[in-house]
């Protein structure tokens, strides 16, 4: 009646021995980046409205913006804005034609963003601490 067939797929269950190209990573990196970016508006919205509702409510938004934890959070949240707004820019250059869309143009266009946004989460960790 029915004849089952077995294909033969590799398997590798070692998760650590796969490398995934750098174009992959910039592309994971833009989607988190991006979930992170709409997560954080409802976070500045509230921080927003807390420190123009009163005075007191702004001496609050002061008090929470002064702990570590909350400045490392505002870092994390101009980081990947910076990353989300470079990766789109990247890819806008692509697809309006001024960047090829190779191989070589896309490793070394994800190599630069990674180094710009390095730069820019540097610059970002000063204007926040």
């Amino acid at each position: 009646m029915g004849k089952t067939v077995k294909k033969q797929r590799p398997v590798n269950l070692d998760l650590t021995t796969i490398r995934f190209p750098v174009t992959a990573i910039a592309s994971i990196l833009h989607r988190v980046s991006g979930v992170i970016s709409f997560v954080a508006v409802g976070i500045l919205l509230w921080l927003l409205g807390l420190s123009l509702s009163s005075p007191e409510g702004f001496q609050q938004a002061t008090a929470v913006m002064n702990s570590f934890f909350a400045k490392f959070i505002m870092w994390g949240i101009l980081t990947a804005l910076a990353w989300h707004t470079i990766g789109g820019f990247r890819h806008m250059l692509m697809d309006f034609g001024y960047l090829a869309e190779t191989q070589r143009v896309g490793n070394s266009s994800a190599r630069i963003g990674f180094g710009i946004t390095v730069v820019l989460s540097i610059l970002a960790g000063v204007l926040v601490w």
